[in-house]
């Protein structure tokens, strides 16, 4: 595992955009596994940039987002479909075509778990998967829970995670509370990953995912067993780490 700091959220997105951009330009055809949330969306920011300096070409970029939520449209305002178009898609020359994310219209869960898995299979798997980090140690959707979930599939939203996004819809009965979401297995099978992490109130978590013991009540603790991790976070992040 490869711990690179940042002296804050803007640095910390432009060293995620250095990894992400000398993939794409080292393997034109690379699929990107891609993240929703309030952390990733300096790191588009840069890679829009870039794009539009003439650096990146996205052309034959495919990607697989990590989760959805159940039961919203593509054009609902808080559909992860609709924050990767307006954060991402929509501003570079990737294929719409070769963008990949859960279904979340599908109502028979089992379904559409297969089927995303099948996509995923049929990319020859995730070059490189972007990863936030919950307040709770969640990974995609993948909540703190007995044992680690292994492929895609359809979880209940814990209390903490509804609270957490509560603040992008009208009113808390609005957030949807089931989500489709890559397992840790899937996730674990990723060549590469990228751990971006902004905030002091990130600070405990980041510190018992990366140091404390691997067990799914901290869904990112698996990530001490894969063998190419790299974590890019903030000093107000890395707080509670050794220097």
């Amino acid at each position: 595992m490869k711990l690179y700091r940042a002296n804050d959220y803007k640095e910390m997105s432009r060293k995620a955009a250095n990894i992400i951009s000398s993939l794409v330009i080292m393997k034109p055809d690379c699929v990107l596994g891609l993240a929703t949330g309030s952390t990733p969306i300096g790191t588009y920011q840069e890679l829009v940039r870039r794009y539009e300096n003439g650096d990146l070409d996205f052309s034959q970029v495919c990607s697989a987002n990590l989760d959805e939520y159940k039961g919203l449209t593509k054009d609902n305002e808080q559909s992860y479909f609709y924050f990767m178009y307006n954060n991402l898609f929509k501003h570079v020359n990737i294929k719409l075509e070769n963008t990949n994310i859960p279904n979340g219209m599908e109502p028979n869960a089992q379904e559409e778990c297969l089927r995303y898995e099948r996509v995923i299979e049929s990319l020859n798997g995730v070059d490189l998967q972007l990863l936030g980090l919950g307040h709770n140690g969640h990974i995609g959707f993948n909540e703190p829970a007995e044992a680690f979930e292994t492929i895609t599939h359809c979880v209940d939203l814990t209390a903490s995670t509804i609270e957490a996004n509560k603040r992008f819809f009208e009113k808390e009965e609005d957030v949807p509370r089931q989500a489709y979401t890559m397992g840790i297995g899937t996730i674990m099978k990723a060549k590469k990953i990228l751990l971006i992490v902004s905030g002091e109130d990130k600070a405990d978590i980041l510190y018992r995912s990366l140091r404390g013991p691997v067990t799914p009540h901290v869904p990112a603790s698996i990530l001490q067993l894969h063998n190419d991790v790299i974590v890019v976070a903030d000093e107000a992040a890395l707080s509670r780490m050794p220097e």
